[in-house]
């Protein structure tokens, strides 16, 4: 746990409301996050947010700081999701989409042609079809490190597994999703786009 958090932990679990108002700034973006992942209502969004951080509130003492604190409000966040699905009578499944209304961001420096535009959006559709096709534990980790930001370490304990195993999941996960998009960027190379 980095010592900003560390600090802020000890003193919300002192009983410091604004310590653990300074913990919630920090993460409620990323919490919201997962979240939407997961779960596709807005407004179920924001509540299970909110429950997210009364629930690490309540727990707070018994957090030891074994692991990174947002790992700890990750498993929190995820469990609370997973109990709103099974009350729905669903299956929790992290959406797999990394960006599902990708539009390129305008460069001032350039007029996008609708070339690009397109290219650009053949190759949000082409990333998002890659991390679609990948196995389970090998998506789950991916996103996990390249959209959530976890450590190895965080990740193997979020994933039950040994860093080593995430590494390999990630590396594997990276190679399938090279593969299926280096077609699209050598026909964008050889057009001279990109």
């Amino acid at each position: 746990m980095d010592d900003a958090d560390a600090f802020l932990v000890a003193q919300a679990q002192s009983g410091s409301q604004a310590a653990f108002e300074m913990l919630v700034l920090k993460y409620q973006r990323r919490v919201e996050r997962l979240l939407a992942r997961s779960v596709r209502e807005p407004d179920l969004v924001a509540d299970l947010c909110q429950e997210t951080f009364l629930s690490a509130w309540r727990a707070l003492p018994q957090f030891q700081g074994g692991s990174a604190f947002y790992t700890w409000l990750y498993r929190i966040a995820i469990n609370l999701a997973s109990k709103q699905a099974q009350r729905q009578g669903k299956r929790l499944v992290l959406e797999t989409q990394i960006d599902g209304t990708f539009e390129p961001e305008p460069d001032p420096s350039h007029q996008d042609t609708p070339e690009a535009l397109l290219a650009s959006r053949q190759m949000a559709e082409r990333l998002n079809q890659a991390v679609d096709a990948l196995a389970d534990d090998q998506r789950q980790a991916l996103l996990l490190r390249e959209v959530d930001g976890l450590s190895y370490e965080e990740i193997g304990e979020l994933m039950q597994c040994a860093p080593g195993t995430v590494r390999s999941r990630i590396f594997r996960a990276r190679e399938a999703v090279a593969a299926k998009l280096r077609p699209l960027l050598d026909r964008a190379r050889g057009a001279g786009r990109w």
